[in-house]
């Protein structure tokens, strides 16, 4: 494998002409041409006014994408960008609140790939460590040929940070990007890894993202990371942070696969920053983690979880519905400052919980999660929560359907309103959309989806990708076998990746 490089340089601000600048030397660092079907992959989870730290800047994609047009011999076919925001939300709607459509507008010659309106294509895996046999991306990844990651420097709940490996899961729709993000989420990461590998990966480190994901807050870094591969690249920003990569499980487990290193000495740092003055810039940033139960100390949500399936004792769901019921209540909290005063005694459990549970009669106990389990008193009765939990083995991504945004409204709303003090929520995991909207209901808060100032925008953008996706539907299927010559088909002999190639499923 060729020896990575990591370029760390100063960037102060958001100015497009220098960011272009600093990318296309930083091209010329790592000698790369853009070619072909040339992708760029950028992180926009979330945008807009209420999120303005969770996205990648498209400042910083004007900037790389004019970087790349510098560096085209008339080899580039087609030059694009692409994401799928989160669950539930258009990626238009995300693209729309982010600026990308006059941004690039302003590139020129740029086409737009929403990849929960393209074909998705089935790719086989075959490395032994996997979770299933195949996995669905959508088809402009599949035939990219030069792959750009831009990710957002960014803190998780879920797994500890998000850099260029934690940004693929905008690579799947909304009903494969569901599977497996449960406790097995960093398995799922490092799976995702042999769809394709970055030839390139710039991070918007100039404003990273500090404690959370959806709804981090501001930390100056003052950085732009670049670099050629994705586990030495990861590493590097781990360590910039004070956190051992390897503590990481996607990163470790990508590394054990033969990704790339994760040790300093085998990976080459260049740029006018040096390491140690990179670790001066993010000192004190703040990463995610936190388990539930510490989260909603001393406010009226009292949070109780239990080891996932096949857990015990103190294992915890990283992965699932713990981390979005945290991001949920951070959501609320930006639309409506009631939330924490205006929210009821009310009791979440999580997990196969086998402890006491101190409710009084008439506070609400929601059961969040298909994993879900408890047998004891709760306010004077007996209650039994039965798992209904599905072992992965019996989860077919051909079949794999999800609930738009609507659908979850009145599906959540009916449950919350039910008389009952002891409910369940079914899903896995349950989405921060639906756990949003729960609390909604119980705290009798203000619906963001409902918002004054986005619910036009977000009406335009729905009703545009409905129509999309019927209109693909007409066309043809939205799936996709690959035959031998797809560029994105894996092969029974690459259970990891081949010496010197730059994707683990072809060498591009």
């Amino acid at each position: 494998m060729k020896r990575p490089t990591v370029i760390l340089r100063a960037c102060p601000n958001y100015d497009s002409g220098r960011i272009r600048r600093i990318v296309t030397e930083g091209l010329e660092h790592l000698d790369l041409r853009p070619f072909g079907r040339t992708l760029v992959k950028p992180n926009v989870v979330a945008s807009g006014d209420q999120f303005p730290n969770a996205y990648t800047r498209p400042e910083f994609i004007e900037g790389v994408l004019m970087a790349l047009k510098d560096r085209d011999n008339d080899k580039v076919e087609e030059l694009a960008i692409g994401e799928r925001c989160g669950i539930t939300m258009p990626t238009r709607y995300a693209f729309k609140g982010a600026g990308y459509y006059p941004m690039v507008k302003r590139v020129g010659g740029v086409k737009i790939h929403h990849f929960d309106e393209v074909p998705q294509i089935e790719v086989p895996l075959y490395h032994p460590e996997r979770l299933r046999d195949a996995m669905f991306f959508p088809e402009p990844v599949v035939k990219a040929d030069f792959f750009v990651n831009c990710p957002k420097f960014k803190a998780h709940p879920w797994t500890t940070v998000t850099f260029s490996m934690k940004n693929y899961i905008g690579i799947q729709d909304d009903r494969h990007r569901l599977i497996d993000h449960d406790h097995k989420l960093n398995e799922k990461i490092a799976d995702l890894q042999y769809a394709i590998q970055p030839q390139f990966i710039a991070i918007d480190a100039i404003t990273a993202g500090e404690g959370r994901m959806l709804t981090p807050l501001p930390f100056d870094m003052g950085l732009i990371i670049m670099g050629d591969n994705q586990v030495a690249f990861d590493a590097v920003c781990c360590r910039i942070i004070g956190l051992d990569p390897l503590s990481v499980d996607h990163i470790r487990l990508a590394h054990e696969r033969g990704f790339g290193p994760v040790d300093m000495d085998q990976i080459d740092l260049a740029g006018d920053v040096s390491f140690e003055q990179a670790c001066d810039k993010a000192r004190g940033f703040k990463t995610g983690l936190i388990r539930v139960e510490d989260y909603f100390k001393d406010t009226n949500i009292r949070a109780y979880a239990g080891p996932p399936p096949g857990g015990h004792g103190d294992d915890y769901c990283w992965g699932g519905c713990p981390g979005a019921m945290e991001e949920a209540i951070e959501i609320l909290r930006l639309f409506d400052p009631r939330t924490d005063t205006q929210m009821p005694p009310i009791h979440i459990v999580f997990g196969n919980y086998d402890g006491p549970i101190d409710a009084k009669p008439g506070e609400k106990v929601v059961f969040i999660g298909d994993c879900s389990r408890f047998k004891g008193e709760i306010a004077g009765q007996q209650v039994d929560i039965q798992s209904t939990y599905v072992d992965r083995s019996h989860k077919d991504p051909h079949t794999a359907t999800h609930d738009d945004i609507f659908a979850k409204m009145i599906k959540t709303t009916r449950q919350m309103r039910r008389s009952e003090d002891v409910i369940k929520i079914h899903g896995c995991p349950v989405s921060v959309a639906e756990q949003a909207l729960a609390l909604v209901e119980l705290g009798h808060l203000k619906n963001p989806y409902f918002d004054p100032k986005n619910m036009v925008l977000f009406t335009s953008s729905y009703l545009s990708w409905r129509s999309r996706q019927a209109i693909a539907r007409l066309g043809g299927t939205p799936y996709q076998i690959p035959g031998p010559s797809a560029r994105g088909a894996a092969r029974p002999d690459q259970n990891l990746p081949p010496a010197g190639a730059s994707t683990p499923l072809e060498a591009r």
